[in-house]
């Protein structure tokens, strides 16, 4: 632990993560900049309770729109639309699509020196999905993530500790953490390769076992303005998801 804290503070600069990772970097589109992120993520989580097999299938399309208020503050809205499906035996039980929760979010970087990059994301979500099908929680949840980004070149190194009050209305567990660390580096001009690693608090307030995930992911940027990205997700313990493929890009202008 302490190499790592002095490998933070002494590395010169800063390498921003981005799409497909889970783990936030501490970077900022710059005033009066315009990001938009599209991207998909199908899962697949397989259980045998009782000796009925349960299939659980999860699409997610999500758009996120930021944009630059100071060159260190952004302000976050994102949009998920969701196609879910439930198999018992082979025999589809429920198939539904809605949109979900709209979540809106701030990023501060207050800190940069060396580096460097230290930074604030508080965010709510707005009960704009149908909770009764399981889209969304029903009510209004907030948080915040702290986060800390650093680069070794050609290596960048992201990490992130979060906090959420889980309002809801369908029995979840109301306090939910996460941790998370991303460590990426740059093979070649533009292309962006890495491996992120993270756990969270499990939703079901009967299970204290929170959730387990390894991803690997790339991104490659084309030109000026776009970044193309792929990832596959992988659940470390059986309250994850067994796998997700994850693909989108980005558009900055």
């Amino acid at each position: 632990m302490v190499v790592v804290f002095l490998i933070f503070i002494f590395s010169p600069s800063i390498i921003f993560a981005g799409r497909p990772f889970v783990t936030d970097d501490a970077g900022t589109v710059g005033k009066n900049s315009i990001q938009m992120e599209a991207g998909i993520e199908s899962s697949l989580k397989k259980t045998n309770e009782d000796d009925v097999w349960q299939e659980e299938k999860e699409t997610e399309l999500q758009a996120v729109i930021t944009y630059g208020i100071k060159d260190n503050l952004d302000i976050i809205i994102s949009i998920p639309y969701m196609w879910k499906k439930e198999r018992e035996d082979g025999v589809t039980v429920f198939k539904k699509d809605r949109l979900s929760d709209i979540t809106l979010e701030a990023k501060w970087r207050f800190f940069e020196k060396n580096g460097l990059a230290i930074a604030l994301k508080p965010g709510i979500t707005i009960p704009s999905g149908n909770y009764k099908q399981g889209f969304g929680t029903g009510k209004m949840t907030y948080g915040s993530q702290f986060i800390i980004s650093k680069e070794i070149t050609p290596f960048g190194l992201h990490f992130n500790i979060g906090y959420q009050r889980n309002e809801n209305k369908v029995g979840e567990r109301k306090d939910l953490l996460s941790s998370s660390f991303a460590l990426t580096i740059e093979p070649i001009k533009n292309l962006t390769i890495g491996g992120d690693i993270g756990i969270e608090s499990n939703c079901c307030p009967k299970t204290k076992t929170p959730l387990a995930f390894f991803l690997f992911g790339a991104n490659y940027k084309i030109g000026q303005h776009l970044t193309v990205d792929a990832g596959l997700k992988l659940g470390l313990n059986r309250y994850e998801v067994d796998h997700a493929f994850i693909a989108g890009f980005t558009l900055n202008f």
